[in-house]
C-alpha cells in the first residue's frame, strides 16, 4: 500500500508520525518540504494545499486517503496495524 508523507524537518509531529511508522515497519516515501528549493518546493506546497486544504504538517497519504497531522488512530486504521 503506497504511503507518502509531506513533512517539515523541524516539525515535532512530523517526527512522531515518521517514528510511529518506522516502529511498525511501514514503508513510506517522505518529502521534507522545507529542504526543497525553487519550483520543486512550490510544487510540493501546492500538492499539500490540494490534499489538505492548507499548509499544516504532516500530511500523510495512505492509498489515496489523506491524514492531516499526527493522528495515530487513523494511521493505525488505514495501515491495519
Amino acid at each position: 500500500m503506497p504511503v507518502k508523507v509531506f513533512a517539515l524537518s523541524t516539525c515535532p509531529y512530523c517526527r512522531m508520525a515518521r517514528q510511529y511508522m518506522d516502529e511498525n515497519a511501514v514503508s513510506y516515501d517522505v518529502v521534507e518540504v522545507d529542504k526543497l528549493d525553487g519550483q520543486e518546493r512550490a510544487d510540493a506546497i501546492d500538492e499539500v494545499k490540494k490534499l489538505s486544504g492548507g499548509t499544516s504538517f504532516p500530511v500523510i497519504v495512505v492509498d489515496g486517503e489523506v491524514i492531516v497531522g499526527f493522528n495515530k488512530v487513523r494511521i493505525k486504521e488505514l495501515l491495519s496495524l
